[in-house]
């Protein structure tokens, strides 16, 4: 990652005659996850950061060499304030606020699963994040591997659950994801039904209350209580979990 340049005070580059202004790492930032709320990941290039910052494409380049380093940026900033440490509480209850936590800033921006799926930033903010969610583990007497397989599995399945949250609440051509989980984009629940309803899938039809449901939140607390209940499995029974001292 590009260390950034000296920060300009200039915010509307476009409309001042003279030098370009220098690049700044977090104004970027912020600009390309303002251009992301508006239009969705597909349609954030480089050159339309390039036009709202005020620069020539070329610029950016030299400060993100792909457009992966920039969503790196991004993704890194979009976890800010995550890493405060959680009330006390028992660990499963501080593991918890922290999944919360990840999903409500991913979801803050529009396609915010996709830009930070397969990023691997080393930022204070994503570092402090991983950094607070194995301590909370570790301090509650699970082993190393065992507290970083644990926080790998929760960020898997909550970055991948957020995934397919944003993408069934995707807004279509002029729907907004504020007009309801039935019109708001491409996960049809009635499309679902019908289909079921005309085939012979009798344990299907009888999940279908839950399957074609908008409830994301309560999904996700389900799963996670999965794994938090795997978790507490592993804590009591080991081999190699928590109840076992640490080498």
């Amino acid at each position: 990652m590009s260390s950034p340049s000296t920060p300009h005070p200039a915010e509307g580059p476009r409309a001042v005659r003279g030098r370009p202004p220098r690049l700044d790492q977090g104004r970027t930032a912020r600009a390309a996850l303002d251009l992301l709320d508006e239009a969705g990941l597909d349609a954030l290039t480089m050159r339309r950061l390039a036009d709202a910052v005020g620069v020539q494409a070329g610029a950016l380049y030299r400060h993100f060499a792909t457009k992966q380093d920039l969503l790196t940026v991004m993704a890194e900033r979009m976890l800010e304030g995550c890493s405060a440490p959680p009330p006390e509480g028992d660990w499963s209850e501080r593991l918890t606020v922290l999944a919360h936590r990840m999903r409500a800033a991913l979801l803050a921006h529009r396609d915010g699963a996709r830009v930070y799926a397969g990023t691997h930033s080393t930022g204070a903010n994503t570092l402090g994040f991983a950094e607070t969610l194995v301590g909370v583990l570790r301090e509650a007497g699970f082993r190393d591997g065992d507290a970083a397989r644990a926080v790998l599995a929760v960020v898997n399945f909550t970055v991948g659950h957020t995934l397919e949250e944003q993408a069934a609440l995707q807004p279509g051509d002029s729907a907004t994801a504020e007009a309801g989980p039935a019109q708001a984009g491409p996960a049809d629940p009635d499309r679902l039904r019908r289909a079921v309803a005309a085939r012979d899938f009798p344990h299907l039809a009888a999940a279908l209350p839950v399957l074609a449901s908008a409830d994301f939140a309560g999904h996700f607390a389900f799963g996670l209580n999965l794994l938090v209940q795997g978790l507490r499995a592993t804590e009591r029974n080991g081999p190699g979990g928590a109840a076992e001292a640490r080498p």
